[in-house]
């Protein structure tokens, strides 16, 4: 049976400036923090199969205070290694989901890139994107790119550009025994955008998310789907009613 665990790295407020400061829910309030704010948990999640160790997203790379890294010390929390990943799957390269991105520490994981999206980093550039920490992509032996608007990984592991967060990004649906596992990183971040109909404003294409999400949860419901929700403060996993 698949094994689901979330990674979360803490609650962040996130700006105009594209920062992504610390949040202490239980002392601070949010009307505290610069207008425009949201609140967001950052949140990679490992999928444990009778296959793989599957990594979905990396997070920002930010540390703890004695040096040791967020996501290295959440993994080693359910013994995981670093070297235990064989794959990892990145929905798009913005600094909150691949800021714990090193393929010299996941050295035995494939790390599955959609193409056009590190062509549009490299375009883009700051404050979504750090091209500085991208570059080595480019040229790592483990990387391997994601060519063309879907495909299948490894006969499981389905993934589908979908366009509307940001312009490459991509969302997977992983098969398992019981039934399928979504991941929609940017595209689907949270619980109550599935069961809410509504344009956001930090979305590249909001109207084409918004469609997207209403499309996906009637197929999840459908189908069962269990949706992966990298940005939920309380709910990161769930099916939907």
């Amino acid at each position: 049976m698949t094994q689901i665990i979330p990674l979360s790295e803490g609650t962040f407020t996130v700006g105009r400036d594209k920062m992504f400061s610390p949040f202490d829910i239980a002392s601070e309030e949010l009307n505290d923090r610069p207008t425009g704010s949201l609140l967001v948990e950052v949140q990679p999640f490992v999928l444990v199969n009778d296959k793989d160790i599957i990594l979905l997203d990396t997070g920002l790379g930010f540390n703890h205070p004695d040096g040791e890294n967020h996501l290295i010390a959440n993994l080693a929390r359910h013994n995981i290694l670093p070297e235990d990943v064989t794959k990892i799957l990145m929905s798009h390269l913005h600094k909150d989901h691949a800021g714990g991105l090193n393929t010299d520490v996941f050295y035995n994981a494939q790390v599955y890139i959609y193409r056009k999206e590190l062509e549009f980093a490299f375009e883009k550039g700051m404050p979504s994107y750090f091209p500085h920490e991208l570059e080595k992509l480019s040229w790592a032996d483990n990387v391997v790119f994601l060519e063309g608007e879907q495909g299948v990984i490894d006969g499981y592991i389905h993934y589908f550009h979908t366009g509307s967060h940001s312009p490459e990004h991509i969302v997977f649906v992983i098969d398992d025994e019981e039934g399928q596992v979504f991941f929609g990183g940017d595209e689907a971040p949270q619980y109550k955008q599935m069961i809410i109909k509504y344009v956001a404003k930090y979305d590249f294409d909001g109207k084409k998310a918004m469609q997207l999400r209403e499309q996906w949860a009637d197929e999840g419901r459908e189908k069962g789907w269990r949706f992966l929700f990298y940005h939920d403060i309380q709910t990161p996993v769930a099916k939907l009613p």
